[in-house]
């Protein structure tokens, strides 16, 4: 089973700059972790957009939603910032015959204490297992978008 894996920026890929005093979306680090776990299956990773969910737009979600339905691979997974992942997520809505998977994380991946190896490994496992279908993979749970959201205040997704 191959996993295309398409980034898009948000928390997970963010880096620190010392000299601003401020995060910025860096280069997508999927790919360094998937190595770092050892991991067997094939995979491919294409970059759509280095951005903070916050700044994605209508634009954005469709040329997301376009390169997903186009795509000839079943099993997908987007990394997404978690603010507006599940607005993309109902974006996808509608696409038919692929297990389609967004997951972020609330630190940066290069931080030393973070969700995103975690999260990660949860969405993998989540493309792999479920029926075709579009998920967001979070907190050690799978939610159905259209019944989820972002609770800011505890740091975690819940059902609505």
């Amino acid at each position: 089973m191959k996993i295309k894996i398409y980034t898009t920026g948000g928390t997970i890929d963010k880096i620190y700059f010392d000299q601003k005093s401020e995060f910025q979306v860096g280069e997508p680090q999927i790919s360094e972790l998937l190595r770092e776990a050892n991991i067997t299956f094939d995979f491919e990773v294409e970059s759509l957009m280095r951005k903070d969910s916050l700044d994605m737009g209508d634009a954005d979600r469709a040329l997301i939603a376009e390169r997903i339905r186009s795509d000839p691979n079943q099993h997908i997974l987007l990394t997404h910032g978690t603010d507006t992942m599940v607005e993309t997520a109902q974006a996808l809505v509608g696409i038919k015959d692929k297990t389609i998977v967004l997951v972020g994380a609330m630190q940066p991946a290069r931080l030393r204490y973070s969700d995103a190896i975690f999260n990660i490994g949860y969405a993998v496992a989540t493309a792999q297992m479920m029926p075709p279908g579009i998920y967001v993979a979070m907190n050690g749970q799978v939610f159905d978008p259209l019944h989820a959201r972002k609770n800011v205040a505890c740091h975690r997704f819940e059902m609505v």
